[in-house]
């Protein structure tokens, strides 16, 4: 662990200005010998939302998950290319997979609650792993975060309930609020709503337009009015290839390819 470096961001004001956040070269993600995303070139601005869609299995997951270094853990997979945030390749030499982690969160289809921790301590998990044992800091962050997940006012008298003991939106939520407590720069977020009934998912998509003042959000969506309405791009992925990339009004009005034409108005998928 001594020797692995940990990722440098640029000064504060060539973050703020900065036309790319997020980029991705060349990147091809194998599971044993199967191709499963191929030769994906995109990039993604700073505070936006943007939205990757495409039928199931066409590999938006699978490509979500290189982002913050998840197939790490699966055995068998490997990602050939470069992910680059800030100018770092996350996938260099010596890079830090936890670093990476820490500054690129994610929220899952399932809100993942640590059941037998307090809401409180759901939020605060993060920084404690991290060493943080200052009782003031911590709860300054959990008020921060849950704020910032907008569950604050829904919890505030009752820290210590578990946290399994919220609504499926407030759990997705509470998700939501773990993964702001530790500062991420990114926030990945794979089909956060699809278990939500339509007003948590509303809530959840007004975070989002919310959250993006604050960090750049890489979203994977089945549901294309969502997509429209909360991204800023959107990428539309079908068996591996990235097939198209744009603005979402103009990918939604005029999509440059068939196959994206086809899959948004229904016709496969």
């Amino acid at each position: 662990m001594e020797n692995q470096m940990k990722l440098t961001p640029p000064p504060q004001s060539v973050i703020s200005t900065a036309a790319v956040r997020l980029e991705s070269q060349s990147v091809s993600i194998f599971y044993g010998e199967k191709e499963a995303v191929k030769n994906v070139d995109v990039s993604f601005k700073s505070n936006t939302v943007n939205a990757l869609i495409g039928p199931s299995g066409c590999g938006k997951t699978t490509f979500l998950r290189a982002i913050n270094r998840m197939h790490d853990l699966t055995p068998g997979a490997r990602v050939t290319g470069k992910i680059m945030l800030d100018g770092n390749d996350l996938y260099g030499d010596g890079i830090d997979p936890v670093d990476v982690r820490r500054r690129i969160g994610m929220v899952f289809q399932k809100p993942n609650p640590f059941p037998t921790m307090s809401i409180y301590d759901n939020v605060a998990a993060g920084l404690k792993l991290a060493g943080e044992r200052n009782k003031q800091k911590l709860d300054e962050v959990v008020e921060r975060s849950l704020r910032g997940g907008a569950l604050w006012d829904e919890v505030k008298d009752r820290l210590k309930a578990p946290g399994s003991s919220l609504s499926g939106g407030q759990q997705q939520r509470l998700c939501i609020a773990r993964a702001l407590a530790v500062d991420p720069e990114i926030l990945l977020m794979d089909e956060p709503t699809s278990a939500l009934d339509p007003q948590s998912t509303s809530r959840i998509e007004d975070l989002m337009e919310t959250l993006k003042q604050q960090v750049t959000i890489v979203i994977v969506t089945h549901n294309m009015q969502q997509a429209s309405r909360v991204s800023d791009t959107t990428s539309f992925f079908y068996v591996g290839d990235l097939v198209e990339h744009g603005v979402t009004s103009e990918m939604f009005t005029n999509p440059k390819d068939k196959r994206t034409e086809d899959y948004i108005t229904g016709r496969f998928g």
